[in-house]
């Protein structure tokens, strides 16, 4: 089942260029695209989506961890699909004092040449206060919630006004080479619907005088509105690469909170944020990158005046090497193409 749920995360977190890659659709002096070629990748990749309960000035905020396993796999790119094969080995997972956590988490990151889109369907159970001395004072354990869980359902949609010179996928995919520096600005939007909830108060009882968010046990919320952002690749001799994307959100928010006597509800406006880094090398042939896509909700209930937040990413590791088909899998993805370009 574990394996199960790895490859099916993998398969999600695909992406697609539009269709050949040809020269019309972008400037090839700023980016080789291979749109007859695999790119064969070898990974590693972690997964988190954390909970942060807001805290007044000078107080630490509480901070929920799930205890996701490091996962190492091999997977490939063909034109727009995407597939990958990974899973959490036990010698790269030896962390059980942090708890288990159960997860499903369907991060997909989309790259066409004129969009960028992310989806996300994330359900967790299991969590930990990141701070030993938060949940436990004065004790070396950490505080385990085996009860919290979170559902966070969305996506975001942002256009790449200059995607003749700018590829997402040069930076992310490997699946082509960005070879001389550009940027692009980006415009969508993004709604997100989550819910997080304990057997009981995420304060913990002997923190309550300090939060007040004391009580609250359960939150439901619906975030949506419209967004603008910036994203660069700097290319260093003509191989090495560094990219930064950002882009900033203005929604519009329905909070519910719970607690042991009832609910309150409140619509707030605060932003939302998603921030994608890569740094790496890319060739003809060869290419490798670590990478960070992350996307931070922002929501404030009637409880409290501080905001607290959903953090999701995906940290990775690739190396990718681009191959030529052989004559009988060039045959079959002739099939391929002509399903692709219906």
């Amino acid at each position: 089942m574990k394996f199960f749920i790895v490859v099916l995360c993998s398969f999600f977190s695909g992406s697609f260029v539009n269709g050949q890659g040809t020269q019309a659709d972008h400037d090839s002096t700023f980016i080789t695209a291979y749109p007859t070629l695999v790119t064969a990748r070898f990974y590693f990749s972690q997964k988190y989506t954390n909970f942060t309960v807001g805290a007044d000035k000078g107080i630490s905020d509480l901070v929920y961890r799930p205890n996701t396993t490091l996962n190492m796999g091999v997977g490939a790119t063909y034109r727009y699909l995407t597939l990958n094969l990974a899973y959490g080995f036990g010698f790269l997972n030896n962390d059980h004092e942090k708890g288990k956590t159960k997860y499903l988490d369907l991060q997909s990151h989309l790259y066409s040449r004129k969009w960028a889109i992310d989806l996300s369907g994330q359900f967790y159970k299991g969590y930990y206060l990141n701070n030993k001395q938060i949940g436990y004072p004065g004790t070396a354990s950490y505080y385990v919630r085996p009860d919290i869980g979170i559902v966070l359902l969305g996506g975001s949609a942002y256009r790449v006004l200059n995607s003749r010179n700018f590829s997402f996928g040069a930076a992310t995919l490997l699946n082509e080479w960005q070879t001389k520096s550009a940027g692009s600005f980006l415009m969508g939007a993004e709604i997100f619907y989550g819910a997080i909830s304990g057997d009981s108060a995420f304060v913990p009882t002997a923190l309550a005088e300090k939060y007040d968010q004391a009580g609250i046990r359960k939150i439901h919320m619906v975030k949506l509105g419209p967004g603008a952002g910036y994203a660069y690749t700097y290319v260093y001799d003509k191989h090495f690469f560094f990219t930064g994307s950002f882009t900033a959100n203005i929604n519009a928010g329905w909070v519910r909170e719970f607690n042991s006597t009832g609910s309150r509800d409140k619509i707030t406006f605060s932003p939302n944020y998603i921030y994608r880094f890569a740094l790496g090398y890319n060739s003809a042939v060869w290419a490798c990158n670590f990478m960070l896509v992350g996307n931070e909700v922002n929501f404030r209930g009637a409880a409290s005046p501080n905001n607290n937040f959903v953090r999701t990413g995906n940290f990775r590791l690739n190396l990718t090497k681009r191959l030529m088909p052989g004559p009988v899998t060039k045959k079959r993805l002739h099939f391929l193409d002509d399903f692709l370009d219906k």
